[in-house]
């Protein structure tokens, strides 16, 4: 009977990740050809934490990592897009959800693959 519990409770637990990391439908993502066309006209976010951010980042983005993004979300303009990134992809759409709830921007897109994938200018600090 316990074998049922656990594997309930193992069960409940993959749902609500899954359902935590699926992207919303007004998170455009975005090539990385698609993505540099258009970053300069917006607010561009790197979302992963402030050591991952000085080992590399991408040429114009601010740091404001998901673990702050709740306490720093005026930072946001809601009148301008804003383009975000992490790692992989999974903070990005964390993020996109608060920004949306809270800031409700014009626009929200998301590097697809995140910075593991990006081959373009970085900038070491």
């Amino acid at each position: 009977m316990s074998w049922w519990i656990l594997l309930l409770l193992t069960a409940a637990l993959l749902a609500l990740l899954l359902f935590r990391l699926k992207k919303p439908k007004y998170l455009k993502t975005l090539t990385q050809e698609e993505f540099t066309k258009n970053y300069r006209k917006a607010q561009l976010l790197d979302v992963r934490e402030e050591r991952e951010f000085k080992t590399g980042h991408i040429l114009g983005a601010r740091n404001l990592p998901l673990s702050q993004l709740k306490m720093r979300i005026e930072e946001i303009r809601p009148d301008t897009p804003v383009y975000i990134y992490c790692q992989n992809g999974s903070r990005s759409i964390q993020a996109a959800k608060i920004i949306q709830k809270k800031r409700q921007p014009e626009e929200i897109a998301m590097l697809k693959g995140g910075f593991k994938k990006w081959s373009g200018k970085i900038k070491k600090k």
